[in-house]
């Protein structure tokens, strides 16, 4: 029952949120082949079916010409709706308009297209400036593309209230054709271009089964999710909160800490570490005599609700009156017991009886909480008023601090926000400005600064005050809101699933939902660690882009995790584990263990460049075990792509490895790909993803290295075996030890080293170079003085 989370966390994310949000998707104007709806008056043939009261010819409020369209409703979910007799959208790419909220602003509107008089997928519009914005809306967002007809669209109230009047102007369908799908494109991989370590743990996932993680050669497992903010270490038990009728359940176990403790062993058993959540939310589960349920909102006190658990506890409200008012005024010990740092501490102490101490095998990664900031909605039962910057930061101090004192080495994961709001504004901020007129008096009391920066800045005072740190890792959660978590598998979900995974990195893209902006998720954080609270990891702890028994889900999961690897993340779980049966399942397989025996995607990442990311992606890694360069290449379109993948600064053995995921949902070893004037070319099928394993040639160690002592100074002399290398490092150790560090890197072709002789007998040995990639060494020497 506890993955119950999963749809209820959807309807939270897509319905509510939007009320969060007030930027305004703003472009050019029209281009050439744009079709006027409507200027000063309707045009080419559009008509005025709507059902709320349109004002053609409105004039106190204009943003150009002489009219605009003014939009009274007189009943609640009213539309303005223009109709035209069925086109083609093959030649329009957008629907752009001028909008007006008068003298408030605040209106909530969603925009559709029709196509047969039905209406297609809902765009939710930001409130409502009380000003002139320009907004533009790809049709692919209404759910339209090239080989689409339309025959009209609404701007409808998505709030069901009674609307002011607002003003539209300026409508316009853009002119332009969708573009044609890729046929061919060019992979260009360097091995000697961005080199950096890919760390193995943005690999991690969450509730993964003990077969699942040994599968997946998953390396970390959280245990995390709405529920772990309530669970009762002393009771075994946790509250559902707005999951599950806010309702307290047992579990099976009696045993104090038992749910922990088995995540915990099934995590190790499967070679993972798990990563625990600890509450600091002020209440967590009560259970009645003989281990009963209980609910925050019960029927019988609180009176009738809108919705009741009916089969399993009838009792339990959802704590909405039939009027459509929440209960407020409940009282919060009806399921439910204080929260403190003593009783979190006597769990911290259970784990390490239990589990020993993090430096000696025992539980590493200790999470605080889950998502703070929308405790107000998740929680309302018990945090009805959303908590400021100070309570939260106060919050994780206080139960960080606790969890350092009790295993100094543990590590610390925090603040799991939930998404964009949630990274620039308080839990108060976000309860308070729907019904405030959208003003943020929580951040205007903290300079303005945004939320997690802010949070951050704390932390690194504290730790130059007190002396220790008490937060270790940075980590948000992020989930695509423009439907893609989900199963929607329509084109044009597919399409934007393939777009939307540029909101990880790509700093000119803007995030085509109401969050339009330029997310740049990973360079955000990195920036704001940077700056704020240096060196400090950061991580995506939550995340899914839907879809996952389509390969258009797989393709986007093996997106992510290439934009994770190429970016520098430095950890990530997945929001949770897909089914094993799934395509996306076994893109993540793809990465970590594509053959069965736990080989995978590189560890070092090198440069690949490709024309479009959102129709091919690629990849590319050194793996150090061997030597061998991982290129992926991830096809999200539905047509086969000739490719040519490019090598440079790699000395290939002639062959690569293929293993290839298809809609036909398995990991497959191809025929090997020949390597032929540093090229790969190859024909990827359709909504694919691609693995070549590029082995690299036998780099030639150098031979005969000798060492002559002369007074102070020593000669290093050696055989070059090899034509092609970029030069040879020269390694030293003191004595016998083996301790060997690189001490001089020469050019190419050259085989000697001359240098001042240390006090002590040393070992030398030497060693060739290329394309950043090591031979084995040559014989050793000692010299001594």
């Amino acid at each position: 029952m506890s993955l119950k989370l999963s749809s209820r966390r959807l309807i939270f994310r897509f319905v509510s949120v939007v009320l969060l949000a007030f930027a305004v998707f703003t472009v050019a104007r029209a281009q050439t082949g744009s079709q006027s709806v409507y200027t000063d008056s309707l045009q080419n043939s559009w008509e005025n079916w709507s059902w709320a009261q349109a004002n053609l010819g409105s004039t106190g409020t204009v943003q150009s010409g002489s009219a605009s369209i003014g939009v009274t409703s007189t009943g609640t979910w009213q539309a303005l709706y223009l109709h035209h007799a069925a086109f083609s959208t093959a030649n329009y790419t957008a629907l752009s308009f001028w909008i007006h909220g008068g003298s408030a602003g605040g209106q909530q509107l969603q925009l559709q297209a029709t196509s047969g008089g039905s209406a297609l997928t809902a765009y939710n519009l930001n409130p409502l400036a009380a000003s002139w914005q320009q907004i533009t809306v790809p049709l692919s967002a209404l759910g339209l593309n090239s080989s689409s007809t339309m025959d009209g669209f609404w701007l409808q109230d998505r709030t069901g209230v009674v609307l002011p009047v607002y003003y539209v102007d300026e409508i316009t369908l853009v002119g332009g054709t969708t573009p044609t799908p890729t046929t061919s494109v060019t992979v260009a991989v360097d091995a000697g271009l961005n080199r950096h370590a890919i760390s193995p743990l943005i690999y991690g996932t969450a509730f993964a089964t003990t077969a699942q993680l040994l599968d997946l050669n998953a390396p970390l497992n959280r245990q995390g999710g709405n529920n772990a903010s309530r669970y009762n270490w002393q009771l075994n038990a946790d509250n559902r909160g707005n999951d599950w009728y806010f309702e307290s359940l047992p579990y099976d176990s009696a045993l104090p800490g038992e749910q922990g403790d088995t995540f915990i062993q099934n995590s190790r058993l499967g070679n993972a570490q798990p990563m625990l959540t600890i509450p600091i939310i002020d209440w967590v589960a009560q259970l009645g005599a003989n281990r009963t349920r209980l609910s925050s909102f019960s029927v019988a006190k609180y009176g009738a609700q809108t919705g009741t658990d009916s089969q399993w506890f009838p009792d339990a409200g959802n704590g909405v009156k039939t009027n459509g008012q929440n209960v407020t005024g409940n009282d919060k010990t009806d399921a439910n017991t204080p929260n403190s740092t003593t009783l979190e501490q006597g769990y911290v102490q259970h784990l390490i009886s239990r589990w020993g101490a993090a430096n000696a095998g025992g539980l590493r990664y200790y999470i605080l909480d889950n998502e703070h900031s929308i405790w107000f909605s998740t929680h309302r039962d018990v945090q009805p008023v959303g908590p400021t910057m100070d309570e939260i930061y106060t919050r994780m101090r206080d139960y960080g601090a606790m969890i350092k004192n009790q295993d100094p080495n543990a590590t610390v994961v925090g603040p799991e926000e939930w998404g964009w709001s949630g990274y620039l504004y308080s839990g108060y901020d976000q309860w308070y400005a729907p019904t405030h007129n959208w003003t943020y008096p929580d951040r205007a009391a903290h300079g303005n600064m945004d939320y997690m920066p802010w949070l951050l800045q704390q932390f690194k005072n504290y730790e130059q005050t007190s002396g220790r740190r008490v937060l270790d890792v940075f980590t948000l959660h992020y989930y695509p809101q423009g439907g893609e978590f989900s199963d929607d598998a329509s084109s044009a979900m597919q399409s934007r699933r393939n777009r939307s995974t540029r909101s990880l990195w790509d700093p000119n893209y803007t995030d085509e939902t109401w969050v339009n902006d330029k997310v740049k998720l990973i360079p955000r954080m990195k920036s704001w660690v940077a700056q704020y609270y240096p060196n400090t990891p950061t991580g995506v702890t939550e995340y899914n882009w839907g879809a996952e028994g389509n390969i258009n889900g797989a393709t986007a999961q093996a997106d992510v995790y290439g934009i994770f690897g190429r970016e520098g993340l430095d950890l990530a779980t997945r929001w949770t584990t897909p089914a094993a049966t799934t395509p996306t399942y076994k893109a993540m397989k793809m990465y970590r263990n594509y053959d069965g025996q736990n080989h995978g995607f590189g560890d070092t990442s090198v440069g690949a460049s490709v024309p479009n990311p959102d129709e091919v992606s690629a990849f590319a890694a050194v793996r150090s075990s061997d030597n061998a360069l991982t290129v992926m290449v991830v096809n999200k379109i539905g047509s086969n792509v000739a490719t040519t993948v490019n090598l440079a600064n790699f000395a290939s053995a002639g062959t690569a490895q293929v293993w290839q995921l298809t809609s036909a949902n398995q990991i497959t070893r191809l025929t090997d790909a020949s390597v032929a004037n540093n090229a790969i070319n190859v024909t990827v099928p359709p909504q694919s993803v691609t693995l070549f394993v590029v082995g690299a040639s036998v780099l030639a160690s150098p031979t005969n290295l000798t060492a002559v002592r002369a007074a102070n100074s020593i000669r290093l002399d050696w055989q070059d075996n090899t034509t092609d290398e970029d030069g040879f490092v020269v390694e030293r150790a003191p004595g016998t030890t083996g301790n060997y560090v690189e001490i001089f890197r020469t050019g190419a072709n050259r085989t000697n080293y001359r240098a001042l002789l240390r006090y002590g007998t040393y070992s030398y040995r030497v060693k060739t170079l290329r394309a950043g990639v090591l031979s084995t060494p040559s014989n050793v020497v000692q010299v001594g003085r």
